[in-house]
């Protein structure tokens, strides 16, 4: 029985899987979506009225209506953290979504807007931040910590006592080895070892990874601290 009433904040893929996944495997009702004006280019998506965020709070009022942030890991996870934030200016509860298939363990801590698919694993005393997506089939071992507004692709094996920092990414099948600490801003290539500690900005590669001497902020042309505002649609 759904129970709760939920807004998708995108228009794109990611938006579609959120409505399928939040429709068939939770308690919430998808009643809408919202896309930054200058990027909703129909007022329907999936059957499903679209209302531009400018309007949303009036059409759908915080008090009653949760969000929940679609978008993907574009520009290091900038843009969604910036729809994540702007969600919550206008007073938004923003929504979980975590798989009935999922293996939660009773004493670990997710926080809001997360997006965690089938056949995680997450274990005793993990704490995953805010705005924080797992696809399908990662591991996550006793007492890591996932800061806010990270991307974990699928396979991932993330081992105890390690901490993943804010804004990273992490490509499919990468492995960490027990208490190590991942940079903010940090980008692991698929198949990538880490072995060792990493600095803010790296981009990781190969097993063992190594560091390229070329920084995330340098390859997705951002700077350290400041969110890209824009929404792309898919």
């Amino acid at each position: 029985m759904k129970t709760k009433q939920l807004v998708i904040y995108g228009i794109g893929e990611t938006a579609e899987i959120a409505c399928e996944y939040f429709t068939h495997d939770s308690d919430y009702e998808v009643v809408a979506f919202t896309a930054d004006r200058d990027y909703l280019l129909s007022n329907t998506c999936c059957n499903l009225p679209a209302v531009a965020f400018e309007e949303v709070d009036l059409l759908y009022p915080p008090g009653k209506f949760e969000i929940f942030v679609a978008a993907s890991f574009n520009k290091l996870n900038r843009v969604r953290m910036a729809m994540y934030q702007k969600a919550k200016s206008k007073g938004y509860t923003c929504a979980s979504y975590i798989s009935s298939k999922a293996f939660v363990w009773n004493t670990a801590h997710i926080g809001d807007n997360a997006f965690i698919l089938e056949n995680n694993v997450i274990q005793h005393d993990v704490t995953i931040g805010n705005n924080v997506s797992l696809w399908s089939g990662n591991h996550v071992g006793h007492r890591t910590v996932v800061e806010d507004h990270v991307s974990i692709s699928s396979h991932c094996v993330i081992s105890g006592f390690c901490r993943i920092g804010k804004g990273s990414f992490l490509g499919v099948n990468c492995t960490f080895n027990d208490s190590i600490t991942l940079g903010r801003d940090n980008l692991v290539g698929s198949g990538a070892l880490i072995i060792k500690n990493t600095a803010p900005g790296s981009l990781m590669t190969g097993s063992p990874a190594k560091a390229s001497p070329v920084t995330t902020y340098q390859f997705f042309k951002l700077e350290a601290e400041t969110p890209v505002m824009e929404q792309p649609v898919a």
